[in-house]
């Protein structure tokens, strides 16, 4: 097992399912201003879907130029309603997101791209419908609590390995697609590259 591999991503959860699995890497920042590519391809006409492969591919491609090593570019959206939503940057934010979402189900995008000198060697996007609960106003403020600036950590508000399990009365998609990295097909190509044993 010679081949290297590096997460471009300096996302907590994500390097948490990639340790979890046991898959040897290391993280390094990609460097893309995400924030202008979001612009830029909504302009353009880009659904929720397509905004997480093209962040997810600008990511890898970014840090892998000039690399030998296996580069994982990751990217998650969130479309309610058939709108794409971002990171709440405040708790009070955080709670008109949660009441908007409440009772309703909305879709997460998830997006891995991998990327070797410049150039993509294996893509794959996968999606999940997560319907909220009607939970009580009285809940939603305990949850704020229990999870503070946790809860700015993710495009929904919520971490399902944590108390935001408790928000959902419907889950339906792939465990590692919500949590923002599609693995199974990840771990298949890994093993192929030679990244991990077959």
């Amino acid at each position: 097992m010679s081949a290297g591999l590096v997460l471009a991503s300096k996302s907590a959860t994500r390097r948490a399912v990639l340790e979890g699995a046991g898959v040897p890497f290391e993280a390094a920042g990609s460097g893309v201003d995400e924030d202008a590519a979001k612009a830029e391809l909504l302009g353009s006409g880009a659904g929720a879907r397509e905004v997480a492969e093209a962040l997810a591919e600008r990511k890898a491609l970014a840090v892998s130029r000039g690399r030998p090593e296996l580069v994982i570019g990751a990217d998650q959206t969130l479309e309610f309603e058939g709108r794409l939503y971002d990171k709440a940057e405040t708790v009070e934010d955080a709670r008109a997101r949660l009441k908007a979402l409440r009772a309703k189900p909305h879709r997460l995008h998830s997006a891995v791209v991998v990327a070797r000198d410049g150039a993509v060697v294996w893509r794959d996007t996968e999606s999940a419908t997560l319907t909220m609960r009607g939970f009580s106003d009285g809940f939603l403020e305990d949850y704020l609590v229990a999870e503070g600036d946790a809860a700015l950590g993710s495009v929904g508000c919520y971490r399902l390995e944590g108390m935001g399990v408790q928000l959902f009365s419907k889950i339906e998609g792939d465990y590692f697609t919500i949590l923002g990295l599609p693995l199974i097909g990840l771990l298949d190509l890994l093993r192929r590259e030679g990244v991990l044993r077959p």
